[in-house]
C-alpha cells in the first residue's frame, strides 16, 4: 500500500499510541507477535505487561476495600516484640479505634501491625491487612480478616491513603517513615484534606520533631505551619480523639 504522505527520509511505524523510528522500529506487527506461538516467554517480564499487572492490583485492591466503613491506617515496626509496651499500646489502639467506629488497616505483618490488627479483631471490628511481596517471607498475621497482598509498594500505598481517613503511626523504621512522610507531603500539598496524622510515642518521635523544627524549618526547607500537620501523644484515648475530631467521624 502506498504512503499517502509520500516517501519519508526515515523509516517509522506507529503501534497504537507508540511511535517508533529508525533503528527502534520492530519487525512484524503487534498482532503477528501475539499470534506467534513459537516465540519465547520473555514478554511477560516487559514493561507493557507489567502495566497490566499494576492495573490488576488496583482493581483487586479497589474491589476488596471499596465497601469498608470509615477506617484508620496504623503503621509501626514489624520488629516490635509481643509483650513490649509498644506492642500492648498497639493492641489498645486497635481496640479503641474499633470502639470509636473505625475499621483498622495495617501493613498486615508482625510486630506493631499485628498488635493493631489483634486489638481490632478482639474488639469484633474489621481488621484489614495490606501485605507486600518481599525478598523474605513475611505473610499476613493471623488477626487479619480482610487481606490483600501487593507486588508494588506504590499500589499498596495508594490503598492506605484512599481507604483511610487518617494515620496513627507507632514507632517504626524505614517503611514507617516512608508512609509517614508520604502522608505529610499529601496533606502539605493539599492532595488530601481532613487527614489527621498522629505520632504515638513522644520519646521515640521527639527527636524527629526537634530535627524538623530546628533544622528543616530553621533552614527554610519547610514552614512553621507544617509542624501543625501532625500531633504527638502517648495516650491512646487522645490519639483516637484526635482522628475522630479531625475526620468529623461519628460512631
Amino acid at each position: 500500500m502506498g504512503n499517502p504522505e509520500g516517501s519519508r527520509a526515515f523509516e517509522e511505524r506507529r503501534q497504537g499510541p507508540v511511535l517508533r523510528r529508525r533503528e527502534q522500529v520492530e519487525p512484524g506487527t503487534t498482532d503477528q507477535r501475539l499470534l506467534d506461538t513459537e516465540g519465547d516467554s520473555e514478554w511477560v517480564h516487559t514493561d507493557p505487561w507489567r502495566v497490566m499487572r499494576i492495573q490488576s492490583e488496583f482493581v483487586e485492591g479497589f474491589g476488596a476495600l471499596a465497601e469498608l466503613p470509615s477506617a484508620i491506617s496504623v503503621f509501626g515496626s514489624a520488629r516490635t516484640a509481643p509483650g513490649t509496651p509498644e506492642y500492648e499500646a498497639g493492641i489498645r489502639l486497635g481496640t479503641a479505634l474499633v470502639e470509636a467506629g473505625f475499621a483498622v488497616i495495617t501493613g498486615g505483618g508482625p510486630g506493631a501491625m499485628e498488635a493493631a490488627n489483634r486489638g481490632a479483631r478482639e474488639a469484633n471490628g474489621i481488621s484489614v491487612g495490606l501485605g507486600i511481596e518481599l525478598p523474605f517471607e513475611q505473610g499476613l498475621n493471623q488477626h487479619v480478616d480482610i487481606g490483600v497482598n501487593f507486588r508494588y509498594f506504590f499500589v499498596r500505598k495508594m490503598m492506605f491513603v484512599k481507604y483511610a481517613q487518617g494515620f496513627v503511626v507507632l514507632p517504626g523504621g524505614m517503611g514507617t517513615l516512608d508512609e509517614l512522610f508520604e502522608a505529610l507531603t499529601l496533606v502539605q500539598t493539599g492532595k488530601v484534606t481532613k487527614f489527621p496524622i498522629v505520632l504515638f510515642g513522644t520519646e521515640y518521635w521527639g527527636p524527629l520533631v526537634d530535627w524538623l523544627r530546628n533544622t528543616v524549618v530553621a533552614q527554610g526547607k519547610a514552614s512553621e505551619r507544617d509542624l501543625l500537620l501532625f500531633h504527638v501523644t502517648d495516650d491512646v484515648d487522645e490519639a483516637v480523639s484526635l482522628v475522630t475530631k479531625e475526620t468529623g467521624h461519628q460512631d
